[in-house]
Formats: structure tokens, C-alpha cells, sequence
């Protein structure tokens, strides 16, 4: 049987131990369509060393923001980021779910203040936030309405 490599990246970020099926909400997340140029390879279902599998996504010339990141923290709490410099990794960490979550999920309560609209037809200049009461599974209280959201990444602004 013949085995398929994934290419290595000379610069960007390798993101690992993405809970399996989601490496395409962290595409949706690092804004990745048809219209970007660099590399790009998306890994789904691999079996990891401990016998589970997980989900790979490799982007050339590409770095996290920090938004990113919390986003991702939140759908794939085992993730980990890899920055890769001329093919070597220099940095690698876990992502960490904050304990506080601003301007990233949207309050799934349309009466919330976060939500309101002017008569204007514009949102309130008030930023959504939200306390994380668990990590697993993951729950987020809204700070304004208390509406408890346990499905965030179906939020995600």
C-alpha cells in the first residue's frame, strides 16, 4: 500500500489534536476560502500515538491572532499550535480556554443587550461577554442577560 505525506511548510502554523471533525470550523475561524494563495492542507480523522483520532490543519505564511486563538481554545480545547520557521518548529503550545470570553460569541438571547437594536436599525456599541463556567464540556454565561450558552461555536462572531 502506498503512503501519502503531507508536504512540509518552510513558515506558518501547524495546528494538531483538533478534536476530530472540526478542522473545518477552524478553517471558517482563520477566515481560510478559495481566495487565499498560501498552502494550505487540512488532515481529518488520523489516528493519533494514544490510539484516538484528531484533526491537522498546516498554513503556510500564516500566524494566529489572539482572537484566533480563544476561538479556537473553544472548540478544540487539546489543541496545539505549532509556529514553524524555515521548516523547524520553534514554538509550540496548548491553547488555553480563557475565563473570560469578549467580543468572540455572540449572547444566543435576542432580548440581550448585546443584541438590541437602536431605532436607527444599529446594534448597541455594547461588546458580548461571557464567563466560561466549564471547559468539558464547554458552557458560557452571558455577564449582561446570564443566558448560558453550552453550544459557543455555533456563536462565534
Amino acid at each position: 500500500m502506498k503512503e501519502f505525506k503531507v508536504q512540509p511548510i518552510r513558515n506558518g502554523t501547524v495546528i494538531d489534536h483538533i478534536d476530530s471533525g472540526k478542522a473545518l470550523d477552524v478553517l471558517k475561524i482563520l477566515n481560510i476560502d478559495e481566495t487565499v494563495k498560501s498552502t494550505v492542507s487540512v488532515i481529518m480523522h488520523v489516528q493519533s500515538a494514544k490510539n484516538e483520532y484528531k484533526d491537522i490543519v498546516k498554513v503556510e505564511d500564516k500566524e494566529l491572532n489572539p482572537k484566533q486563538l480563544q476561538k479556537i481554545a473553544l472548540i478544540a480545547p487539546h489543541a496545539t499550535i505549532n509556529i514553524i520557521r524555515d521548516y523547524e518548529v520553534v514554538k509550540k503550545s496548548a491553547v488555553k480556554a480563557p475565563e473570560r470570553v469578549v467580543g468572540i460569541v455572540r449572547c444566543a438571547n435576542p432580548n440581550c443587550i448585546t443584541n438590541a437594536r437602536t431605532e436607527l436599525d444599529t446594534y448597541e456599541p455594547v461588546e458580548p461577554e461571557f464567563i466560561v463556567e466549564s471547559v468539558n464540556p464547554l458552557k458560557l454565561r452571558c455577564v449582561y442577560c446570564d443566558r448560558e450558552l453550552d453550544d459557543p461555536e455555533k456563536h462565534l462572531i
